[in-house]
Order: C-alpha cells, then structure tokens, then sequence
C-alpha cells in the first residue's frame, strides 16, 4: 500500500518555530509531527510515502533519510512548483500512487493528529465498496468548519456544509482519507480542493462514505490547538502505552520525559508537558501544559506554563513564562524576567519583561 501526507506551505501560523525547520519537523510529544504519521502508516503495511511539498524539499529530505532506513520504508517527495491546493498534488503524483495493484491509497493532511485507526478505516472501504472513504471527527463548535453531512447506519455521505448558520451535524472533515486509484482521474494538474470540488462531486454520484473517528482529533497547526492537541495525545498514551509516561513524586499527571533529559531536586512537573531529548531542567522548577524541545536549559525555580519553548533556548532564574508564550530556536529569556504571551524570534535574548502577548523581533 501507498500513502501520500499532504505536506504544503510554510506554516506561518506557528511561526517562530517554522522559521528553523519546515512545519511537518517541529517536534511534537517528543518526535516531528510527521513521524507520528508515518509510523502509523508503516505500522499497518505501507511500503511507500510520498510527501506532496512545495517548499524546502531537500530539509525534509535529508531529515527523513534516517528514518527510511530505521522503519525501512521509502519516502519520496513530489514538489510543486506553484501552490496546488489539497487535491492538485494528488494529481501531481499520479505516477508515484499508481500501480498495477489496484489497491487504495491513503491521504493524510499533516497538520492532523489522532490515534490513526487505519486499520479499521481499511476494513471499513472495503465493506462499503464505494470509491472513497473519509474520517469525519465531533466537534463542540460545528460553526468553524466545513461540516459533512452523511447516513449515520451507513457512512454514505449526503453532503457538506461549508461554516453552517444553522445546524445540520456535528461531524467534521478529520483529513485522513482512503481513496481508490480511481479518484486520481476526476482530478486534474491545477490548483484544486478536494474537500470543496472533489469529494462533492463523487458524494453526489453516492460513492463517498464516512467513518467516525474513534479516540481523539486535533489540527495542530497552530500554538492553541497545539497545546490542546498535546494534552489529548498525552491522554491517549495513558490509556494505551502507561509506561511511556513519566512517574515520580515530582510529576503531576501525564508527563513524557526524554530518556536523556536531567531533572533537578524539588521540581514540580505536569500535567500535560513534554520535555526533549538533552534538556536540562534545574532544581525548583515548575512546569504545567507546556512542550520543551530538544537542548533546552530551564533554570532553577523558573515557571513555565501554556507555553512552547523552542529548541536549545534558556529559561532563567526565577523567570516565570505563561499564556502561549512561543520561543523560536536558541532564545535566552534572562532572569526574572516575565513573559505574558511573547512570540518571540530565533536567535533573540530577552531581557526585559514582555507584559503583553505581542511579537519580539
């Protein structure tokens, strides 16, 4: 079987951090968000994915190397030249999702995280014999998104409703597909949605079915929703991999440490925090619903909550960093200084508090 992530543009919206690697790379729950995915999809027998991407292909590349030869399978980009929308890069890599199979392909946004049964999206394309299959997802708030409109006993798909005024469900597009090779002739090579032109277009001839996601969906594509998101994955390993999650006296919750992070006396940790691989987090310190990356120094008795610390950056004594604070790369935040909702630039030391949420250039 074949997969195509449907990689995109530059992820403005969780800049700082986008500004020292592409979207897809930024760690989340202590590996890059695309990892998630693709070992989900090795996990149920794929053997190839391709990245649809139209910006910075080599650094994708050349990070993704390591992991084709450690999860053995082949990963293979197929670059846009100009922006294609979420069904023109199908097109675009008709030649890589084709062969002489016959069998679906699968196509995954990759802003998207959740448990990934793909498994039982398998078995649920085949029982329906239709031409697509999508994942829909509940939401509180219907309003925001595009809802889909379908046959509950059967998955059938009726239609869907762009932002409705008035309620006609609750479920949503989730962006993990499982389409059948036949798909790529309704599309052409030019700028296209799938969601808006495609998936009508096959739902209106009833060849289109939908299956509610089991367990939990986030679109993590911005600082928000990516605390949200990291709170809901960290529930889900409690439920299905405890013993990856830290205990002690000291942690407060669901908290993933790196096994090569060092942690200080007296700290107090959780819940909802992960905390990369090199870290180092000195003696007094608190932390609560906040993602440390890789070689990051927190030191003694700072706090730090709701917030993004970005890799190899300092946190200094008695600092206190709060409310979707962001740190791009290698940021100094001095001592005793206060961050309420800072975004804050590669490269930058802080030495004056940032009392409220604005841009630090």
């Amino acid at each position: 079987m074949k997969a195509l992530i449907l990689v995109g543009g530059f992820g403005t919206r969780l800049r700082p951090l986008t500004l020292s690697v592409p979207k897809p790379l930024v760690d989340f729950g202590n590996k890059p968000m695309i990892l998630h995915q693709i070992e989900a999809l090795k996990a149920i027998g794929v053997t190839e994915v391709v990245l649809a991407i139209n910006y910075q292909p080599e650094v994708m590349l050349n990070f993704l190397k390591d992991f084709e030869t450690k999860l053995g399978i082949k990963i293979s980009c197929s670059q846009e030249t100009e922006p294609l929308g979420t069904a023109g890069p199908l097109a675009l890599a008709r030649d890589k999702l084709i062969d002489d199979s016959g069998e679906p392909f699968f196509v995954l946004n990759s802003d998207v995280i959740s448990e990934y049964p793909l498994n039982q999206m398998i078995a649920f394309h085949k029982s329906h014999g239709g031409e697509a299959s999508i994942m829909v997802t509940k939401v509180d708030e219907p309003s925001k998104y595009g809802v889909v409109v379908m046959e509950e006993s059967t998955g059938q798909v009726e239609k869907f409703v762009e932002k409705p005024k008035v309620f006609v469900g609750n479920k949503i597009n989730a962006g993990i597909y499982l389409l059948n090779p036949s798909v790529l002739d309704r599309i052409e090579l030019k700028p296209t949605s799938i969601e808006k032109e495609t998936f009508p277009k096959i739902a209106s001839e009833k060849l289109l079915y939908a299956m509610v996601l089991p367990g939990f969906w986030m679109d993590i594509g911005q600082p928000k929703d990516y605390i949200t998101g990291l709170r809901l994955y960290l529930d889900s390993l409690r439920r299905n991999e405890p013993s990856k999650l830290a205990t002690g006296l000291h942690i407060v919750g669901n908290v993933l440490v790196h096994e090569s992070a060092k942690i200080g006396e007296g700290c107090l940790i959780g819940p909802d925090v992960a905390i990369g691989p090199g870290c180092v987090v000195e003696s007094g310190v608190r932390l609560s619903r906040c993602t440390v990356m890789r070689g990051v120094r927190i030191k003694k008795h700072a706090c730090i909550s709701s917030s993004i610390i970005g890799w190899h950056s300092t946190v200094g004594q008695w600092a206190r960093v709060e409310n979707m604070t962001i740190l791009g790369e290698d940021v100094h935040v001095c001592d005793e200084v206060y961050s309420n909702g800072g975004v804050v630039l590669p490269h930058k030391e802080i030495k004056a508090s940032i009392l409220k949420p604005e841009i630090v250039m």
